[in-house]
């Protein structure tokens, strides 16, 4: 049972992975090259312990920013979207060529437009966020039940009102998934944007460990970024636990 209970933590593949990595790579000599001894990148993260807090805390804000302005242009677009079927024909096309657009170039283009500071990358991580959310929210809005909204009406609510306490629950659930792809995708704008020109960063260490070919460097920013996106991603599960906790079956 005890077993049973850590496999199903959230923290159990972690854990798991960690284990792995400190007890095989010995076990089967694998060349540092591939991978390096947990013990080795732990102690190169170390030696640049400030450098790497600083560029934490800088690639979490600009995360976080291009994240929320991709979530209110998202929702918004989604909520247009279901209200009106010409837009949806006629823009959500475009919407999904865009997102046909290499990162990098698009990257490229937002940089000549705002130059290397930080209205860029939160532009290039509201690029990456906003499509999931406004697909997402449409999706959501769509699953409302006729009836229902019928039965609003004859009850004499008003359009506001059944988008409040209809509409907009119903849609939730869809919404919130929507948004844990969002962050992670913000995450991943917020570092290929750094790669444009910045002075601090996960994304300017990490082209600086490549660069300079230090094995230990790169995949301890491998870890860091994944521990980042894992913690903004348990942040959105554990706020849906806890205001989303309905499901539309």
């Amino acid at each position: 049972m005890r077993r049973r209970l850590f496999l199903e933590h959230p923290a159990a593949g972690i854990v798991l992975a960690v284990f792995a990595w400190l007890v095989l790579v010995p076990c089967f000599d694998v060349p540092p090259r591939y991978l390096p001894a947990l013990g080795r990148v732990i102690a190169d993260a170390a030696s640049v312990s400030s450098e790497l807090w600083n560029s934490f805390l800088h690639t979490l804000v600009e995360t976080v920013l291009g994240f929320v302005a991709g979530v209110a242009m998202g929702a918004g677009f989604g909520v247009l979207f279901s209200s009106s079927r010409f837009l949806e024909r006629s823009v959500l096309p475009l919407f999904v060529a865009l997102q046909s657009v290499p990162v990098i170039a698009f990257g490229a283009i937002v940089v000549i437009w705002f130059g290397n500071g930080i209205l860029a990358k939160v532009a290039i991580a509201l690029y990456l966020t906003f499509f999931p959310v406004s697909v997402a929210t449409l999706r959501g809005l769509q699953m409302v039940d006729e009836k229902r909204v019928a039965l609003f009406l004859s009850f004499g609510a008003s359009r506001a009102q059944i988008f409040w306490r209809l509409a907009l629950p119903t849609a939730m659930p869809s919404v919130v998934t929507g948004l844990k792809l969002g962050v992670s995708l913000s995450l991943i704008g917020a570092i290929v944007g750094e790669w444009f020109g910045d002075n601090v960063g996960l994304g300017v260490m990490l082209l600086q460990a490549l660069y300079f070919e230090q094995v230990e460097r790169v995949w301890a920013l491998i870890v860091i970024c994944g521990l980042l996106g894992a913690l903004l991603y348990g942040l959105l599960a554990l706020l849906e636990r806890k205001y989303v906790w309905w499901r539309i079956v």
